[in-house]
């Protein structure tokens, strides 16, 4: 089994971390956001996996070749046209076969392998109050989808796509794809996976849908915290040590070469390998690597490798090796 998982945007709302790291290598709780997909989809059976790279693709190569045996192969993107064009561009491994494709920011919680055995092509979706700001399915009396749509401006639908999509042959949505360029089908000026989906409906390729209850958002830094609060609540995740005249407030993650003394952590916290503080009270928040904080409070914060904060009692989202202090 296949998957395709599209990573090649630049995540310019989650500057100015995505100026330097992919978003899909940023943490969440105790891994990269991409490794809770990858660990997932492995678990589920796929032996396969194609990624889609642009902005940043070889530290998502180096990532991937170096923690996980499963074949994997990296296809540029050179031109950012839209998720279909993305799809589009990895047309070579769109064969006469089962197929999965994710979002590479879509950190989802479901047992796929149901999923894997319906006898029709299906698509996640979840019911959210505002489908105004996503793609969403409508369905008829049986439950086939009738018609998608990209972020309606009226209520037509509250089933949103998730960015989890299983389709029984990916020859037949390789056929739609091609149609959608051929014909140069945009919608926002963008070639649409949604209205490739269309394209196969119209052409009698019957849909349906599975629900998603865990799906977890990492596209702006406060979706990114709070997924990371959600993940560590799942997984209740503790510091696997004592720390001097320190008290640790759970769900907190810390790593084993992170050093912490006199300070008070969580709950809701990450704090990855290599990163020191010191007289500090710290919650809901993301410390990459190599991060230096002493004699603040923070909270709701996310601070790139290598920055230092001192004496600071504020929200913060810095990049990589910023300095903060009063």
């Amino acid at each position: 089994m296949k998957a395709i998982i599209p990573v090649a945007g630049f995540g310019t709302r989650m500057r100015p971390h995505t100026l330097t790291h992919p978003k899909v290598l940023l943490p969440v709780a105790d891994k990269p956001m991409i490794a809770h997909i990858v660990e997932k989809l492995i678990d589920d059976g796929v032996d396969e996996l194609i990624f889609v790279v642009g902005h940043l693709g070889e530290q998502v190569q180096e990532f991937i070749r170096t923690q996980y045996q499963v074949p994997s192969r990296f296809i540029p993107q050179t031109e950012f046209l839209g998720l279909g064009h993305a799809i589009y561009t990895a047309g070579d491994y769109l064969q006469d076969e089962p197929l999965i494709i994710v979002l590479g920011d879509t950190i989802y919680d479901v047992d796929l392998k149901p999923v894997l055995e319906s006898p029709y092509s299906t698509l996640g979706v979840k019911k959210v109050a505002d489908p105004r700001r996503f793609g969403v399915a409508v369905l008829d009396e049986n439950g086939f989808i009738t018609r998608l749509v990209e972020k309606p401006k009226e209520f037509v639908s509250d089933l949103a796509l998730v960015g989890l999509y299983f389709f029984r042959s990916g020859a037949r949505l390789k056929s739609a794809l091609e149609e959608l360029i051929q014909k140069n089908i945009r919608t926002n000026n963008e070639f649409q996976l949604t209205d490739a989906l269309q394209l196969m409906i119209e052409h009698g390729e019957k849909l349906s849908t599975f629900p998603v209850e865990g799906w977890y958002d990492c596209g702006k830094p406060e979706t990114l915290l709070e997924t990371n609060g959600i993940l560590l609540r799942r997984d209740f995740y503790r510091a696997s040590y004592a720390y001097p005249n320190t008290v640790i407030i759970p769900p907190v993650y810390i790593h084993p070469d992170a050093k912490v003394e006199n300070a008070v952590i969580g709950p809701n916290v990450t704090v990855w390998e290599g990163s020191e503080i010191r007289d500090s009270r710290i919650r809901d928040s993301i410390l990459m690597k190599h991060c230096y904080v002493a004699g603040a409070v923070l909270e709701y914060s996310i601070l790139g490798d290598h920055s230092r904060v001192e004496r600071k009692w504020e929200q913060l989202n810095i990049g990589d090796y910023s300095q903060e202090s009063k």
